[in-house]
């Protein structure tokens, strides 16, 4: 017994290095009983009783001494068990939540009919659900099938039966609204007599926001008054604006990346490959809705077909041979068949390289991926693959093992996450965050199939813009911002669930990107310097926020106000009709 089971919150202050390798090897024991996932600066007090469980718990949270803990649990970042806390049944929880001490979750109950004495009621469970920024006081109850809306607050001692819906103040028995938290108090220095202190514990206070604030005017300026926020009723204004002045620009855009030599390049001086002549047919294709300018469309359309190598069905770097599933180029799958698709043609040849791949070959490599340390590169083969299989499918009538491929991923799809992998002491959830969308973009998304458990990617995904490495202080590149919006907007189409975050996440960024377009040169990667030039705007760039903004409006109702829709690689619309697959 130690001071950290009563008062985890000093922990990471406190704790020695004996300390820490104890936590360390208390948390390894758990994890072969049932301790799925722990994020950084977990504390599991050894007197908590954790029994015949399914536990996941994010960063900067924990479980303190006496806690009761049984179920299926799953506990957000910054979130806490105070001592004697009751946690049982299907129990989820958010982000910023604080329990206080003798509080009870009871995501189950017993049936009453009256055929069976009591001893002999099964046991039925509808599960809890408690929103993000909640502070639930001493010796309240929650009862099964009970959701807390976020930014509520439970008054101690308050018996909850009902949904609460969020910024709810509760107290009672049943517990009753006492006022909206948004509101001003009754009276001067109300407390509502809610009672049960939550200490702030590891982290600091529970965050009520998504994610830090973007300054804007950091990468160029644009015209016409689009520095604004994107809020309120002129934000169709801003994205006709916005719109129609990159229309305008865009013949000279893509001159500033034309080579001269009939192809593009990704910046001015850099020799031209593959992927940036294919980014350039897709802006063209947004803004002018033709053919790059600089060559005519036959030729270039000659230029990528010819670059497929009739063995493998690959297309290589200019200049270089040899390309396979596993090389840099088996990107170009994507690029070029799309790019083709866009111009009206299409690859020639069957995808040998994948075809070649049957059921027991793709388990083998699906299995050797590095989900746990590389989860983006080992979705990204996946998309890769997965649009190898579709343009066999499509182009050529050529099957494939794509129900192996989705029966593979939809059984070690982690149940509590919705993610493939997991987070890395270094990079927390971005490596199983940006997989996911590759990895969803080539099967669910262009296939048209149903994502698994979108709730549970809706909580990860809003979990991971939180995270300051990414997302705070004007960061966010065009990988780490489109690799949040699309799985937000794809899950979006199946649920409502937490849409107004959502939302204001959807809203924040779009503000942020519309200030971003640099005059004739289009958007850069990133926002702010990182790793040599990507923070130049390029076509690369430009051609990844243009769909960004799409998805970003897309959410908020207001795509239409662009009046363009990407039909390549970030196509909204399945790729192949769903109805197609009942043979595969």
């Amino acid at each position: 017994m130690s001071e950290f089971d009563y008062c985890p919150w000093l922990y990471w202050e406190r704790a020695t290095d004996d300390d820490r390798a104890q936590q360390a090897a208390w948390q390894e024991k758990l994890r072969g009983h049932g301790l799925r996932e722990a994020g950084e600066r977990t504390f599991l007090s050894p007197l908590a009783a954790i029994f015949d469980f399914h536990l996941s718990i994010g960063s900067d949270s924990y479980i303190a001494g006496h806690a009761y803990v049984t179920g299926q649990v799953r506990l957000g970042d910054h979130t806490t068990l105070n001592p004697y806390t009751v946690v049982r049944g299907n129990v989820t929880i958010g982000d910023g939540v604080r329990i206080g001490a003798h509080a009870s979750l009871l995501g189950f109950n017993h049936s009453a009919d009256p055929a069976l004495p009591i001893h002999r009621q099964p046991v039925v469970s509808k599960g809890i659900v408690v929103g993000d920024d909640v502070w639930i006081g001493s010796n309240a109850i929650i009862l099964d099938g009970v959701t807390v809306g976020a930014h509520s607050i439970i008054g101690a001692g308050a018996v909850v039966t009902k949904d609460v819906q969020p910024w709810s103040v509760m107290g009672g028995n049943p517990a009753r609204l006492l006022r909206d938290r948004r509101k001003p108090r009754p009276s001067s220095g109300s407390t509502d007599g809610l009672g049960g202190g939550a200490p702030s514990g590891l982290g600091g206070s529970a965050p009520s926001g998504l994610g830090g604030s973007a300054p804007s005017g950091l990468g160029g300026s644009v015209s016409g008054g689009l520095t604004g926020g994107a809020s309120g009723g002129d934000l169709d204004g801003r994205l006709e604006g916005f719109a129609r002045q990159a229309r305008d620009q865009a013949p000279s855009l893509l001159q500033r990346y034309w080579s001269g030599d009939g192809w593009f390049r990704n910046l001015p001086g850099l020799a031209a490959t593959v992927r940036p002549t294919c980014d350039a047919v897709e802006v063209a294709d947004l803004l002018l809705g033709t053919a790059p300018p600089q060559i005519p469309a036959h030729e270039l359309i000659e230029r990528l077909a010819g670059l497929q190598d009739r063995t493998t069905g690959l297309s290589p770097e200019l200049g270089e041979t040899g390309a396979t599933v596993h090389s840099g180029s088996a990107y170009h799958l994507l690029a070029v068949g799309y790019a083709l698709d866009v111009l009206g043609a299409a690859l020639p040849h069957p995808i040998a390289a994948i075809q070649q791949i049957d059921a027991g070959q793709l388990q083998k490599i699906l299995g050797d991926l590095p989900w746990h340390s590389h989860a983006w590169s080992a979705g990204a083969w996946v998309d890769m693959y997965a649009t190898g299989l579709y343009w066999n499918r499509r182009l050529f009538a050529v099957d494939g093992p794509l129900e192996t491929l989705l029966g593979w991923l939809l059984t070690r799809q982690d149940k509590w996450s919705g993610l493939w992998g997991g987070p890395t002491p270094q990079e927390g959830r971005r490596q199983p965050v940006n997989g996911y969308y590759r990895l969803t973009r080539g099967t669910f998304a262009q296939f048209g199939v149903p994502v698994p458990r979108p709730e549970a990617v809706i909580d990860s995904v809003l979990a991971h813009t939180r995270d300051p490495r990414w997302f705070a202080d004007g960061r966010g590149t065009a990988c780490d911002v489109l690799d949040v919006i699309h799985p937000l907007w794809l899950c979006g189409k199946q649920t409502g669930y937490r849409r107004g975050e959502v939302q204001s996440w959807a809203r924040e960024r779009l503000a942020d990107a519309l200030t971003r377009w640099h005059t004739e040169a289009g958007f850069a990667f990133s926002p702010m310097p990182t790793t040599g030039r990507e923070h130049e705007p390029s076509l690369m760039g430009t051609e990844m926020w243009l769909a960004i903004i799409w998805l970003l409006a897309d959410v908020l109702g207001e795509s239409g106000a662009l009046g363009y829709r990407p039909r390549g690689v970030h196509r909204p619309e399945p790729a192949l009709d769903p109805t197609s697959l009942a043979n595969i």
